[in-house]
């Protein structure tokens, strides 16, 4: 029970990390008209679960939780710095830092860890300067007993709720056809969490341009209610 509360507290809204000043590029794509409507939001949810960014983080949660088991911090380090060279814009980087840094704190000042792992002190102090989302992420993970199928799977519903979110308040959609869009996609979220889980190292790619190009043009939009 315990470790259903605390992926319940990990994946909660309410984690001050910011993630709800993110769109992602969402912003920018509904003022360009190429998103208008549910489905539209439902597709590119889809296509990024299969071949963007998200599922990339999904694989290095996977793999940081790994590493922090077999108290492997040269190749936590690793990981860290192979996600932050793979962004293809500063957007997106600056994002998963600011977010994975608010995180990594914030597990510092709960100091709910295990003794068996390698302490979040030395993880901090390794990381340094700039950890990852889903590094922090996977530290929590591990510190806090979470099985890490249903970890993954909270990562990446954590991430479609998010953007959904954003999308009601930008196309603007109701919230119920916000919540039918969450329902919907739990399929794909299911699936991507069981490819993710098989994927190899030689298999980690993300074809990310079109919403990297979206959040590199959301700074010169008119009027913006969200960071990127």
């Amino acid at each position: 029970m315990s470790s259903l509360l605390n992926l319940l507290q990990l994946t909660s809204p309410a984690l001050p990390l910011g993630g709800y000043n993110y769109s992602e590029g969402l912003e920018t794509l509904v003022e360009q008209q190429r998103i208008q409507d549910a489905a539209q939001l439902g597709r590119w949810l889809e296509v990024e679960l299969e071949f963007g960014a998200i599922a990339v983080e999904g694989a290095m949660v996977l793999r940081a939780y790994q590493a922090l088991l077999n108290s492997d911090i040269p190749t936590l380090v690793y990981w860290n710095h192979w996600l932050s060279a793979s962004r293809d814009c500063r957007e997106r980087q600056q994002q998963s830092w600011q977010m994975g840094n608010s995180l990594l704190r914030l597990l510092l000042e709960l100091q709910n860890t295990s003794p068996q792992l390698p302490s979040l002190e030395t993880c901090r102090r390794e990381l340094a300067p700039n950890c990852n989302l889903a590094i922090a992420y996977a530290l929590a993970v591990a510190h806090w007993k979470i099985p890490l199928e249903d970890a993954i799977l909270g990562y990446l519903h954590s991430w479609s709720s998010n953007l959904i979110g954003a999308g009601v308040k930008l196309i603007p959609l109701g919230q119920t056809s916000g919540q039918r869009l969450i329902q919907e996609l739990q399929p794909v979220l299911e699936a991507c969490c069981q490819r993710l889980l098989s994927l190899g190292d030689e298999d980690l790619f993300a074809c990310t341009w079109g919403a990297s190009l979206a959040s590199m043009q959301h700074e010169t939009l008119y009027s913006r209610l969200f960071r990127s």
